[in-house]
Formats: structure tokens, C-alpha cells, sequence
């Protein structure tokens, strides 16, 4: 194996499964103050359905001769990096229903196409991860489509819930393809089939149409269906806040971090005893 290809799919596949990880925080945030007890379960369900991604993209990363405390040390120094949306607060209950819909749809369109990726363990992480994104996207539309005909107050908290979470969604899908630096290889080496602009235009078309059946507005006066190209135009991403947000200047980015330092200092005596015990059992054969 080359060891450029080889060290590009250690960045992607450790930056995918650390998003994983971290974006447990946001939606954990809101785990005791859900609504009913349906709405309680199925986001504790879907919190775990992330803690398994992450377990799937560590083991394939394992793969390529890194170990997972290694890919973990990483994360925890802030050498390695994390999807930017998982860096925005979650302010109300129905930013559980934006992030379903926006954040793990965005997050579907860069991923189905992983499952035809030229890394055979990766590509078939992802088949299982792509089916279980596909669900929480639908769970998603489902609490906010509730809110859409409640009370105006209910409305009015997933408008601004979409509003707040539909910028940091189209940068999910990185830079523009001129100036993203590893795209172009990457889509050479068949780790990626299709370019972050392909990818935003795809979903911007999608959610365009989505939203209509809310009965509700993206936050962008430039959008509108340009029949010539048969796509929908949209407005120009600040990609400034973008910047920010990678280098750590995010509303979040410290909290999060903390947060992933402070569960892995505690649970060293879990890792500890699993240790001896793997220890024990292997002197005992």
C-alpha cells in the first residue's frame, strides 16, 4: 500500500470516527430534558447507534497500523480534527429534530457514496453506518414535521432551530473544490467518488424540496430553482466562521474537548481492569 494513500485514509477515517464520538455531546445534552418518554428513547438509541459508528471507524482505521489509543491521543491533543458542526450548541429540543434532518443528512450524502470506497474495510463500515444515519434523518424530520403543527411557539423553535443549524450544515461538506487540498487526490484514489460541491449541490436540492412539506424557510434570500442548470441556487457560505471553528475558536470547541478529556481520565480504571483481566485469561491457555 502506498503510505500516502495509507496516511489519507488515517486522517479521514480518524476524523470521521472522532466526529462520531463527539457528536454524542450535543444531542447527550438533552437526554434528560426530552419531551415524552418515546422521544427520550429513541434519542438515547440513536446516541448509541454513534458510539457504535465510532467503534466501526476506529476498528477499520486499527486496519491500516495505528491503534486506537493512538487515534485517540490524537483527538484528545487537538491534532486530529472533528466535523465543525459538532461545535454549535444545541439551544432548544428542536435542535434535536435539525440536527437528525440537517446535520445527519448532510452527513448521509458524503457517506452513501463512501460505501463504494476504494478501502475495502472502510467501505464496509460504512454500509451499516449509512442504513442507521439514513434512520436518524427520518427521526429527525418526524420531530420537527410535530413541531411544524403545534403551537406557534413550537413552530417558531424549529424555524430558528433551522436557521441556526442550516450554514454550519452546507460546511459540513468542506471547502469548495478549489480550494480543499486533499479532495482531488482523494477522489483520484477512489477514497472519495464525488467532489464536496457535487455533494453540497445534491443536498441543498434535496432539502429545498424537504422543507416545503414543513411548511418553513432556509435562511438563505438567494435560494431559488435555476431551471437552465436544473439545480437549486444558493447563497455564498462564510467560510470565515468555517476557518474559525476548525482552528478551535467555535462556541464549543473547548467544552467538547473538555468534555472527551474528562471521560477518558475517568474511565483509565476501566481500561485498567479490562487489561488485567485480557492479561489474566491469556496466561491462563
Amino acid at each position: 500500500m502506498p503510505e500516502a494513500y495509507r496516511k489519507t485514509l488515517i486522517r479521514q477515517i480518524s476524523q470521521h470516527a472522532h466526529s462520531e464520538v463527539v457528536g454524542m455531546l450535543p444531542e447527550g445534552n438533552w437526554i434528560t430534558r426530552a419531551p415524552s418518554l418515546r422521544r427520550k428513547v429513541a434519542l438515547l438509541a440513536k446516541i448509541q447507534d454513534e458510539a457504535g459508528h465510532g467503534l466501526y471507524l476506529y476498528s477499520a482505521a486499527e486496519t491500516l497500523g495505528i491503534s486506537r489509543e493512538e487515534l485517540y491521543n490524537e483527538l484528545l491533543s487537538g491534532k486530529a480534527k472533528y466535523s465543525s458542526i459538532f461545535n454549535y450548541p444545541t439551544l432548544t429540543w428542536a435542535d434535536m429534530g435539525a440536527v437528525g434532518w440537517l446535520v445527519d443528512g448532510a452527513a448521509i450524502m458524503n457517506q452513501v457514496a463512501l460505501c463504494k470506497c476504494s478501502y475495502g474495510p472502510y467501505a464496509r463500515a460504512m454500509v451499516r453506518v449509512c442504513k442507521e444515519e439514513s434512520f436518524h434523518q427520518r427521526q429527525g424530520f418526524e420531530l420537527l414535521l410535530t413541531l411544524s403543527k403545534g403551537t406557534p411557539e413550537q413552530h417558531a423553535m424549529a424555524q430558528d432551530a433551522i436557521n441556526r443549524w442550516w450554514w454550519p450544515s452546507m460546511m459540513m461538506f468542506g471547502p469548495n473544490d478549489s480550494d480543499s487540498p486533499h479532495s482531488a487526490q482523494s477522489m483520484r484514489w477512489k477514497i472519495k467518488r464525488y467532489s464536496n460541491d457535487t455533494l453540497r449541490q445534491k443536498f441543498v436540492d434535496m432539502i429545498a424540496e424537504q422543507i416545503k412539506v414543513l411548511n418553513m424557510t432556509l435562511p438563505d434570500p438567494d435560494l431559488r430553482w435555476n431551471e437552465e442548470r436544473g439545480h437549486y441556487d444558493f447563497g455564498t457560505i462564510d467560510w470565515t466562521e468555517f476557518n474559525e471553528v476548525l482552528k478551535g475558536n467555535g462556541p464549543c470547541n473547548r467544552e467538547r474537548l473538555a468534555a472527551r478529556r474528562k471521560a477518558w481520565e475517568e474511565g483509565a480504571w476501566v481500561r485498567e481492569a479490562a487489561m488485567a483481566h485480557a492479561a489474566k485469561r491469556q496466561q491462563s491457555f
